[in-house]
């Protein structure tokens, strides 16, 4: 489908899932899943305009299922539409989430890397701080070059846990701000 035209909002809708990391908000348009947001998110962090709730909107039904095999364990790939919105720069780092692994970590030096652009690790930084698409685009197998846990929209015991749900191993896990 066709984007909006420049300075047309589009509009998202929601549905609230429970899952071991808490209480997740699913939004989606129709063109796919938007944004997947913490109960403690920053309510600017993502900035959609969400305009009501749809608890049978197809892609939020299939996104909670795939959640849930997730977290059954039975599912570590993804399938579902996504419909990210950011800067350009932000979505090759969001891109460049979708392809590690699971049960892998990247540094954001190397995720700077692989998108062509090796000095820019504070800006994969901040884009990764605002990938709306949380544990799907999975910003929580991103560490520090140490092997460091550095900020995460969802808290650090949620960084944590996830790591060690996907049996991540980094050098340490230590909390650093």
């Amino acid at each position: 489908m066709a984007k909006p035209a420049r300075g047309v909002q589009k509009d998202y809708v929601y549905k609230i899932a429970n899952s071991p990391v808490g209480r997740l908000k699913l939004v989606a348009s129709h063109e796919g899943l938007a944004a997947i947001l913490w109960d403690i998110d920053q309510p600017n962090r993502v900035p959609l305009n969400i305009v009501a709730k749809d608890e049978s909107h197809p892609v939020l039904i299939e996104t909670e299922r795939q959640l849930r095999e997730y977290f059954a364990g039975e599912r570590q790939i993804f399938d579902l539409p996504l419909d990210f919105s950011g800067t350009g720069f932000q979505r090759k780092v969001w891109q460049a989430l979708l392809t590690i692994p699971f049960g892998e970590t990247r540094s954001y030096a190397e995720i700077a890397a692989q998108i062509g652009a090796p000095k820019a690790i504070r800006a994969v930084g901040a884009a990764n701080g605002r990938n709306p698409i949380s544990i799907i685009a999975p910003c929580h197998r991103v560490i520090g070059s140490a092997g460091d846990l550095r900020g995460f929209a969802g808290g650090l015991e949620r960084k944590t846990y996830l790591l060690g749900f996907e049996g991540s191993e980094t050098k340490s896990f230590n909390f650093a701000a």
